[in-house]
C-alpha cells in the first residue's frame, strides 16, 4: 500500500510539474544475446519512454562480473570483465530494436563502481544485515538445503540498489525474480535522503519447453535477433497452455485481439500461428512474418526444404575414404556440442539426410556435395566440400 501511494504521488507530481519520471532498467551482459524473456521489461521501458518519461538503461558491466543470484540454486560462475565488454557490444544494438536509443540515457555502472575504494565498499555493505539478506527466498532455500552461498553474492543487490542512487531513479523495472534487489534500491535511496523508487516488476516467461524460465544456458529461448523463420518455428513449438502468456508478453496485440484469437472456436494451431506471426512482426516486419509462416507450412505440412539453407563446408581431412561419422558431422554443423549429444539426437529420431531418417549413431555417411542434414524440426545444413 505504501508503494502504491508513493507511485500515485510521483505520477501526480510529474503531471503537475510537467516533469518526466526517471525510469531505470539494468541489464547485465552475461551472454551476447537478448531473448524475448529479457525483452519484456525493455518493452515496458519503451512504453514509459513513449509517454514522455526518461528511459535509463544501465549496462551492468560491473554487476555482471559478480552475477545476479536471482532464481538460481547455486553460485553463478564469475565471468571476466573482458567477456562482459564483448557481450555488451551487442546489447545496445539489440535493445535498439525496442528503445529509441537517441532518447535513452545509456550508462555503464563501471562509471561509479570503478572509482570506489575498499572503504566505500565496506560502507555500502554496512547498509545491509545478514538477516535482511536471508529474507531473500533463493538464499533461504539454498541455505536450508546446505548449498553454499558466496559472500560476493550478498553484494549484488547492494550494487543494483546503488545504481538507483547514482541515476536518481523514480521507478525501477525488473522481472518478478528481481523484487528483492528493487526493494533494496528503495531502502538505499531512503537512507541517502532521497525519495524511494517505485519497484515495478514484469512476469517471467517460461521457455519454449514449457518448463523452466527462458534461458540461453537451457537452450529454451527465442532470441530477439534470430531470423524470422527460426523465431516463427520456435514459437510454434511452445505448449498450447502457454499461448495466452506468450500473446500477452511477447506480442503487441491488445487484449481484445488476443481473446478473439483464443476463442474456443479457433483451432489451437491457427491461434499459435497468429501468435508466431505477431512475434516475428514485433522484431522484424509484416512481410517477414508472412514469409516465415509460408515457409513453415511448406517445410512442416508439405515436407519441403526451406528456401534458405546455410552451407557448411567439410574439409577432406575430416573424411576417411569419402565418409564421415554421422555424430561428428552433426557436431561440425554446430547442431551439437559433443559427440555424445549428437548420438542422443540420433537415438531420439531427430536426424535425417535428404529426408532419409538416420537411426544408427555409429553410421559412417558418404559425403555427397549438396546433401541436406536435418536435425530436429528446424535445423538444416547443406553440406559443401571445402576446395
Amino acid at each position: 500500500m505504501l508503494q502504491k501511494k508513493n507511485w500515485q504521488k510521483k505520477l501526480k507530481r510529474s503531471r503537475e510539474e510537467s516533469k518526466p519520471l526517471r525510469i531505470k532498467l539494468g541489464l547485465d551482459p552475461t551472454a551476447p544475446d537478448i531473448h524475448i524473456g529479457n525483452a519484456i521489461p525493455i518493452h515496458k521501458l519503451r512504453a514509459f519512454q513513449s509517454l514522455g518519461h526518461t528511459a535509463i538503461l544501465i549496462i551492468g558491466d560491473y554487476t555482471a562480473t559478480v552475477g545476479d543470484p536471482s532464481g538460481v540454486n547455486k553460485t553463478r560462475p564469475m565471468i571476466t570483465y573482458e567477456k562482459v565488454l564483448e557481450n555488451a557490444r551487442t546489447y545496445l544494438a539489440q535493445a535498439g530494436k525496442i528503445l529509441d536509443l537517441e532518447k535513452t540515457e545509456v550508462i555503464y555502472n563501471s562509471e561509479w563502481f570503478k572509482k570506489m575504494t575498499f572503504h566505500d565498499v565496506i560502507q555500502l555493505t554496512a547498509k545491509m544485515t545478514v538477516a535482511r539478506m536471508m529474507e531473500r527466498d533463493d538464499f533461504t532455500k539454498r541455505y536450508n538445503a546446505g548449498i553454499p552461498i558466496s559472500v560476493h553474492e550478498f553484494i549484488y543487490p547492494l550494487m543494483q540498489g546503488y545504481d538507483s542512487i547514482m541515476v536518481k531513479s523514480d521507478v525501477e523495472l525488473g522481472g518478478t525474480d528481481q523484487l528483492f534487489s528493487l526493494l533494496v534500491g528503495r531502502d538505499l535511496l531512503r537512507d541517502a535522503g532521497a525519495e524511494p523508487q517505485v519497484a515495478l516488476t514484469t512476469p517471467l516467461l517460461e521457455g519454449i519447453d514449457g518448463n523452466k524460465k527462458m534461458s540461453k544456458s537451457l537452450g529454451n529461448y527465442i532470441g530477439v535477433t534470430e531470423s524470422p523463420s527460426e523465431m516463427f518455428g520456435k514459437a510454434m513449438s511452445i505448449p498450447d497452455n502457454l499461448m495466452r502468456k506468450y500473446f500477452e508478453l511477447a506480442t503487441d496485440l491488445n487484449t481484445a485481439e488476443i481473446n478473439k484469437l483464443l476463442d474456443i472456436h479457433t483451432h489451437p494451431r491457427a491461434a499459435k500461428a497468429a501468435m508466431a506471426k505477431a512475434m516475428v512482426r514485433r522484431y522484424h516486419n509484416d512481410q517477414d512474418a508472412e514469409a516465415a509462416a509460408a515457409e513453415f507450412d511448406r517445410v512442416f505440412k508439405e515436407h519441403a526444404l526451406p528456401d534458405k539453407i546455410p552451407d557448411v563446408e567439410i574439409s577432406g581431412s575430416e573424411l576417411a575414404d569419402g565418409k564421415i561419422w554421422i555424430a561428428k558431422l552433426i557436431v561440425l554443423c554446430s547442431f551439437a556440442t559433443t559427440n555424445s549429444e549428437a548420438r542422443r539426437l540420433i537415438q531420439q529420431g531427430g536426424v535425417s539426410i535428404n529426408n532419409d531418417p538416420i537411426n544408427d549413431p555409429t553410421l559412417n555417411i558418404e559425403i555427397k556435395p549438396g546433401m541436406v542434414l536435418k536435425v530436429g524440426k528446424r535445423r538444416f545444413a547443406r553440406i559443401v566440400l571445402k576446395k
